[in-house]
């Protein structure tokens, strides 16, 4: 469960969570202005979990997920994985984006496998691996298939298996099915639900979708408006496995509603 830190919490070596972030501020200065993007966040993240971002554009969801995976440095504040301090990009880490950005040149099966290729370990076990991962996505037989040749679903499938192959410790995924149609986009919420039950991927997710936050998530952490501030921590209950018909369910729909109210988009 994801929870609120406590101020003065002080973790034992017994007790520390896979994922810890403390009065986390990001700020950013252009000549004499300074523009704070993120105010003091802090929750705790658990191994195996999903926990969705959900915000509004332009509020500081993504700049938090490139703080997480190193990408950025915060400007204060304590951001750990497994109990280390994040200071760079973490070959541990997966990453997902909106865009698939796989390579056009490389077949399908060759993006998949360009992480391993970076770390070295480019084997009959990483080809096995990829195989697999393929196969979980639905893109069995399109191993030696170019991007072109896909449409913009099958690309994300492709980038979400390559994000993967390396068996990262964490995954962050940023608004990554905010440029598909909608039926495609809840095909890819289904996926990745099976693939997290398959893999027991540690998951952040991105988005401004609050049906998407809380079809997909063991909690929701909602973010005001720039400066974002944690405006609600929401334990979402809803039993697995999920499918189309939860979203009509009255516990559903009370989760959004009280997503919403944190939004300040619903009373």
């Amino acid at each position: 469960m994801i929870g609120q830190v406590e101020s003065g919490m002080v973790a034992t070596s017994a007790a520390i969570p896979f994922g810890h972030f403390k009065d986390v501020r990001q700020s950013f200065t252009r000549g004499s202005n300074t523009l704070v993007a993120i105010e003091n966040i802090s929750f705790d993240l658990k191994q195996g979990s999903l926990v969705t971002l959900l915000g509004p554009s332009g509020c500081g969801k993504t700049t938090f997920l490139k703080i997480v995976g190193g990408l950025i440095s915060a400007t204060s504040g304590t951001v750990q994985i497994s109990g280390r301090d994040v200071t760079e990009p973490h070959p541990d880490f997966g990453v997902v984006f909106q865009q698939a950005n796989l390579m056009p040149w490389r077949t399908v099966i060759s993006n998949v496998l360009f992480p391993m290729e970076i770390l070295g370990r480019r084997d009959a076990a990483a080809v096995t691996r990829a195989s697999e991962l393929l196969a979980i996505v639905g893109l069995s037989g399109f191993d030696e298939a170019y991007p072109s040749q896909l449409s913009g679903g099958m690309q994300q499938r492709v980038a979400l298996c390559r994000a993967l192959i390396h068996k990262p410790k964490l995954l962050l995924m940023d608004e990554p099915f905010g440029a598909l149609d909608e039926l495609t986009r809840m095909e890819m919420q289904d996926l990745l639900l099976d693939i997290r039950a398959k893999t027991a991927a540690t998951v952040m997710f991105v988005t401004h979708s609050i049906s998407e936050a809380i079809y997909i998530s063991d909690t929701v952490v909602v973010f005001s408006k720039r400066p974002a501030t944690i405006a609600d921590y929401i334990d979402v209950d809803l039993p697995y496995p999920r499918s189309a018909e939860i979203r009509y369910a009255a516990g559903f729909t009370e989760l959004e509603h009280r997503a919403g109210r944190a939004l300040g988009i619903a009373r």
